[in-house]
């Protein structure tokens, strides 16, 4: 008899122990890619006027389309 292991959704996000293996294998990856990275950090407030100038750009092309 084989016995499988269920995971509850309250402990786990994952359907299985590789499952959650392999995600959190894929996000340290990317965690240390980040660390290693030799360009210069971006402030959160100069992310924050990026994107707020980005946002301001599509809500003016959508506006734009929904005008036409």
């Amino acid at each position: 008899m084989t016995t499988q292991t269920i995971f509850d959704p309250l402990l786990s996000i994952y359907d299985s122990a590789e499952e959650e293996a392999e995600h959190t294998a894929w996000l340290r990856a990317k965690l240390q890619a980040s660390i290693d990275d030799p360009r210069p950090s971006i402030t959160h407030e100069e992310v924050e006027r990026r994107m707020t100038l980005r946002l301001a750009r599509l809500y003016e092309q959508h506006a734009a389309k929904e005008s036409s």
